[in-house]
């Protein structure tokens, strides 16, 4: 049975509370179907989860390929659609396809138009676009509405042509003005991850500031909880705070739990900058008020000048690489001596391909010994008995790559060293074949903040009955 949506919205906003569920992490994490099951056995006004992050680094933007499998979001978007519509409230995904640019968007939608007809639904759908147009950017840094943010490139019209595409992150406007228009599934491009949870609980009346804080907790789904795992996680909103609670019986919510989640993904523990304000939880209260559910109050909310952070990425080169690994003592007693043999070797025989040393860039990781943390290992002293490499190629084409690859990775197979006793290869090679492309890399070239006027005139809203 599909309920009445407004009615709903109505009774609850008069009840004073706003109820969400996330079903995990980002879509195509997974989650179980019986935890969804709790979640609207217990009565829900929207349903939601995040689609992205940069934290996977800047490949997806760059190439528009989604972050998780098709099948693996379709899984989740099945189970969440559905339920959206036995349920008669929206369903809603921030940052489509993992990067939340027009491709991985489109992506998306087309994956909910398949779950409409394979089930013979009927909805409107809302597409939220937040790729840029690049003269409006340039026009914006000539203007002097960009800042730079810390540790991240300097703002120029240069780096906009250059970038593959540029996203913006949207906040709750958008969303809402989507559920004004009557949208029953909502798919957004790049947004603050809490905007989707925000956005509809200020809109069914809700302070800001539970509301946002009510985002920072559902973006990750069950996280908060305790064992942690890609589950469900729901939360109810009034006017003066929150209450948390996963709907999978085996977890639960603890004040240490939630007040550890909270910390999570930001510079500063208790503030937090989000578009068009500043969440402040120093002076939050964690109580628990069950054994499986915390009620969080305290927190704030200070209006501020709106503005949205870009995000665009540009393409550096293209990749290959080679997984191989030693457990000769006397190589790794002398490793720093090899790995700098390897690096002259390799450049004088792609010298004779007509390849100079500024051509490509080689990389050796070496796990084992400081292959995670690098120079800031403090175990760099301690001698491990085996040894992984990464061997790592960039240069401006693939064939350069490839090339400069096959001789780095002979190189480390056959090379000498002081002491070798074995005549033959230096390394155990895991794949045949041992030499993989990787393909295009990308890095970030536009991070900064854009001022902006009207927090919808980036985001486009697109409407579709399916």
């Amino acid at each position: 049975m599909i309920r009445d949506k407004k009615r709903e919205e109505e009774t609850n906003v008069s009840s004073g509370q706003y109820r969400m569920l996330s079903t995990s992490g980002i879509l195509g994490y997974g989650f179980p179907e019986s935890s969804l099951t709790r979640g609207e056995e217990r009565g829900v006004d929207m349903i939601g989860v995040d689609g992205g992050s940069t934290d996977p680094g800047p490949f997806y933007l760059g190439s528009g390929k989604t972050l998780s499998s098709r099948r693996a979001m379709k899984r989740d978007l099945r189970l969440m659609v559905l339920a959206g519509r036995r349920q008669g409230v929206p369903v809603v995904i921030g940052t489509a396809g993992g990067a939340g640019g027009t491709p991985h968007l489109e992506i998306t939608a087309e994956i909910v138009r398949e779950i409409a007809r394979e089930e013979g639904l009927h909805l409107r759908l809302a597409t939220i676009d937040a790729e840029q147009d690049k003269t409006a950017l340039k026009q914006a840094t000539i203007d002097g509405r960009m800042k730079r943010l810390t540790g991240g490139p300097d703002c120029s019209t240069e780096a906009i042509d250059r970038a593959e595409r540029v996203v913006a992150m949207m906040g709750p406007e958008p969303f809402a003005a989507a559920l004004d228009g009557g949208a029953d599934v909502i798919l957004a491009g790049r947004s603050s991850d809490p905007a989707p949870w925000a956005a509809m609980a200020i809109r069914a009346g809700k302070s800001p500031a539970p509301a946002w804080y009510a985002g920072k907790m559902l973006e990750c789904g069950a996280t908060p909880s305790i064992p942690k795992g890609h589950d469900c996680l729901y939360v109810t909103v009034d006017d003066d705070g929150v209450t948390l609670e996963p709907t999978a019986p085996e977890r639960a919510c603890t004040p240490s739990s939630v007040a550890n989640h909270a910390l999570h993904e930001n510079p500063s523990p208790c503030i937090h900058v989000e578009p068009g304000g500043v969440l402040d939880t120093t002076d939050c209260r964690f109580d628990a008020v069950s054994d499986r559910a915390v009620r969080v109050s305290g927190m704030t909310w200070s209006p501020s000048p709106y503005t949205v952070k870009l995000e665009g990425v540009e393409r550096v080169g293209y990749r290959s690489i080679s997984i191989c690994g030693t457990r000769d003592p006397l190589l790794i007693e002398t490793l720093d001596a090899f790995l700098a043999s390897i690096h002259e070797a390799t450049a004088t025989k792609v010298g004779n391909l007509g390849v100079g040393r500024d051509d490509y860039r080689l990389i050796v990781r070496r796990y084992g010994l400081d292959g995670v943390m690098g120079a800031a290992e403090p175990l760099r002293n301690a001698t491990p008995h085996e040894i992984g490499f990464v061997v790592e190629a960039i240069a401006d084409d693939q064939d350069t790559a490839d090339a400069v690859l096959s001789v780095a990775r002979v190189s480390m197979l056959h090379t000498d060293f002081p002491g070798r006793l074995c005549r033959e290869g230096n390394m155990a090679f895991p794949y045949s074949p041992s030499d993989i492309q990787a393909g295009p890399v990308y890095r970030f070239s536009v991070f900064q903040t854009m001022a902006v006027d009207d927090p919808l005139a980036p985001f486009p809203i697109t409407y579709e009955d399916l």
